[in-house]
């Protein structure tokens, strides 16, 4: 089954061949959609599916799509949901250590949160969201993949290393990203063998 990942952001992409690895996953502009949606939800679920629906009007396809962010306890769950364009142009990892200038080790809770929405053709959609829980480091630490930059200054609860500087298999094992779309795929192995 060919499944059409509602994104343009190469690390997403990456992520999502390896978790997805027993179907064909291809990115938007693979399938010939350049555009991008507003994503102007007020939730994570809202803009998830936003995107997914409108991969599946541009190409008939199945499509998944993801909105995930981080949410910092100590800026009111910031950024959230405005997690991509929270800093416009600049490092985002190192805005939000400016951000948390003042606020000392120990406090500085955060998660990532990821709503991923599968919609298929006839008009079936589902959800499945994923969690993880951690905190914000003091300084950036590790290689992040392309365009996802919180993974430098986010250690998972009960681990010292930052996602960044996790091997692949051990940040997909923990992530949100990972949560959502491992029960994406057992969804989808079951909706195929039915």
């Amino acid at each position: 089954m060919k499944i059409i990942f509602a994104t343009h952001n190469k690390g997403k992409l990456i992520e999502m061949k390896r978790i997805l690895h027993d179907f064909e996953v291809i990115g938007a502009e693979e399938a010939g959609v350049f555009e991008d949606v507003v994503e102007d939800g007020a939730t994570f679920t809202e803009n998830a599916l936003k995107k997914a629906r409108f991969v599946v009007s541009q190409t008939g396809e199945a499509a998944v799509a993801d909105d995930s962010g981080v949410c910092i306890k100590a800026l009111d769950g910031e950024p959230g949901i405005f997690s991509a364009r929270w800093a416009g142009d600049s490092d985002k990892a190192q805005f939000a250590l400016d951000k948390l200038a003042d606020v000392p080790d120990g406090q500085r809770q955060a998660w990532f949160e990821t709503a991923a929405a599968l919609v298929f053709p006839d008009g079936r959609e589902f959800v499945f969201d994923g969690k993880m829980h951690g905190d914000i480091t003091m300084e950036k630490r590790g290689e992040s993949l392309p365009n996802l930059p919180y993974d430098s200054i986010f250690i998972p609860e009960g681990h010292t290393l930052t996602c960044a500087e996790m091997g692949n298999e051990e940040k997909n094992n923990l992530s949100h990203r990972g949560q959502a779309f491992r029960e994406l795929r057992e969804f989808l192995v079951k909706e195929l063998s039915s």
